[in-house]
């Protein structure tokens, strides 16, 4: 009996024991992070692919046949207004100028001799006409020689840089040909396609009247120095493409602008009272935003949303969620769809303040 009684109590001490280490292997309830989507106003910065043109850019052509006698200026090579460039050959035009110069001095002579003659009455005051036309005539042909000597020597129309030479000395130009192309980079105008719908933003808004200030990203990724300014909208939109170009203007002080490259331009455009949530609130299926949304019951619901733009950690919420909700912050592998969880609510101010944030 003794023995039994030993037995029995060692047993009821095991299972006591084992009682307690359940109780004390047995975890907390998991509570799960939720909060609230905010509004404030902000503001994104949006990217458009832009193509960089000198504020003047003109091809110089010859204006005149004959030989290129010479050339004056090099190859990328900053030129001032009115310096020489290009000489061609001015015999021929120089021998037009003389003899168009001896037709008038012959043309005065008649006029003047018939002058006198209708002093006296001798000729009629028609002839006189007649003499005065034929001078003033050759007058004109001497200026028009002028002009033609004068187009044998090309000069800058302004401040510039030359491109690449499309002729060498020596070479027989015909009227129009190509010489080269000549680029006024003190400013430059910087162009790019806006869609329809931030056209009519813009247009729309309060502040279309201000002056836009733009950033110009260059192609190594870098900004460049001089902000822009948004000064002009063309007139009509692309029907292919459904956009509408912008031209914003930049300072180029230091000529490192050049016509032709491209880059980017960045644009702030501004959001009034934006709905705003955490991007780690989100998950994707089939290319569609969900959150899930605790309601009160604490139950969570899965709810597809669509994304106004984006920022830095935040998504901006066109539809799908109002002030009101609570969403699910983290956590969202680890819970279903109608599963119920216990919560622990957070103050959206308190979660963005804890993200890298741009929102103002």
């Amino acid at each position: 009996m003794k023995k039994s009684f030993i037995l029995m109590s060692l047993f009821a001490l095991f299972i006591h024991v084992s009682c307690e280490s359940k109780k004390e292997s047995k975890h907390p309830e998991t509570k799960f992070l939720v909060t609230n989507p905010i509004k404030k106003d902000t503001s994104i910065t949006k990217d458009y692919v832009s193509q960089i043109h000198a504020s003047q850019h003109i091809e110089l052509r010859a204006l005149e046949k004959g030989y290129l006698k010479q050339i004056f200026v090099d190859e990328g090579q900053h030129v001032k207004k009115g310096q020489r460039m290009f000489q061609i050959s001015p015999n021929v035009y120089k021998a037009d100028l003389q003899k168009a110069t001896a037709e008038a001095k012959a043309a005065e002579i008649e006029y003047k001799n018939t002058q006198l003659l209708a002093e006296g009455n001798v000729v009629s005051e028609n002839e006189l006409a007649l003499a005065k036309a034929n001078y003033e005539k050759a007058l004109a042909e001497v200026e028009l020689a002028k002009t033609h000597l004068g187009f044998t020597s090309i000069k800058a129309p302004f401040d510039g840089i030359m491109d690449h030479l499309h002729a060498r000395n020596g070479s027989l130009l015909d009227e129009g040909e190509l010489l080269t192309t000549l680029s006024d980079n003190s400013k430059m105008w910087v162009y790019f396609n806006v869609p329809e719908t931030e056209y009519l933003d813009y247009i729309m808004s309060q502040d279309k009247d201000k002056k836009k200030e733009v950033t110009l990203l260059m192609a190594n990724n870098k900004p460049f120095s001089q902000k822009g300014i948004v000064e002009t909208i063309e007139g009509e939109f692309n029907n292919e493409t459904g956009n509408i170009a912008f031209r914003a203007t930049f300072p180029n002080p230091d000529g490192i602008l050049r016509h032709g490259e491209t880059g980017s331009i960045l644009m702030k455009v501004p959001y009034k009272g934006a709905l705003i949530i955490p991007q780690k609130a989100t998950f994707e299926v089939l290319d569609k935003k969900y959150v899930f949304v605790v309601d009160k019951n604490d139950t969570v619901k899965q709810r597809e949303i669509t994304i106004e733009a984006e920022l830095p950690h935040l998504f901006l919420v066109e539809k799908g969620l109002t002030e009101n909700d609570r969403i699910l912050l983290e956590g969202i592998r680890m819970v279903k769809d109608q599963q119920k969880i216990h919560v622990e609510f957070e103050e959206p101010n308190a979660v963005l303040s804890s993200l890298d944030l741009y929102a103002e």
